[in-house]
């Protein structure tokens, strides 16, 4: 599959399937978190598996999404490790690294059979203290990561002439 061919079919799943993930699946959704290019090269993220059942629906209930969610055999929470970082265009390195490295983990779980939703609505402090993370650490994103029990239809995106101009802003 081409990465446009993987960007067009990727769905947001809302259902997942019991079946677990396997380790190698797992691995190289991992690997390509591990793969994506971060400011200055600098890494500063974590990225925390979560498989135990009971830790998963502690993190649903923080989320908007907890129903769904706590159906996934797996969840990813995604970690800024140096969160005070901004690039000299003003913006938090952290946000801007994990966003990337998250958007490639997804596009490698479709690649994988896998689906994915980002969800960005959660409790930041209840989950840090469910899971350990230390203070100065930011939560970026989950992700839920599991088979999809749903195949939903692909949702409106604008035109290239709604969206993009060339030389200024207009």
């Amino acid at each position: 599959m081409d990465v446009l061919s993987a960007i067009e079919g990727r769905r947001s799943i809302r259902k997942y399937s019991s079946k677990k993930v396997e380790d190698e699946k797992l691995k190289k959704v991992l690997e390509a978190a591990r793969l994506s290019p971060s400011a200055r090269n600098t890494q500063a993220w974590k990225f925390i598996v979560v498989k135990d059942p009971d830790k998963i629906k502690k993190i649903g209930d923080t989320t908007q999404s907890s129903q769904f969610l706590s159906e996934a055999p797996c969840v990813i929470v995604a970690c800024g490790a140096d969160p005070q970082s901004i690039m000299r265009c003003g913006q938090l390195r952290h946000t801007v690294d994990l966003s990337i490295a998250t958007a490639y983990l997804i596009l490698e779980a479709y690649e994988q059979g896998l689906g994915t939703c980002w969800i960005g609505s959660y409790d930041e402090q209840k989950v840090k203290e469910i899971l350990n993370i230390p203070k100065g650490v930011r939560v970026v994103a989950l992700t839920p990561l599991g088979y999809p029990a749903e195949t939903p239809d692909a949702r409106f995106r604008k035109s290239l002439d709604e969206i993009v101009c060339y030389e200024t802003y207009n």
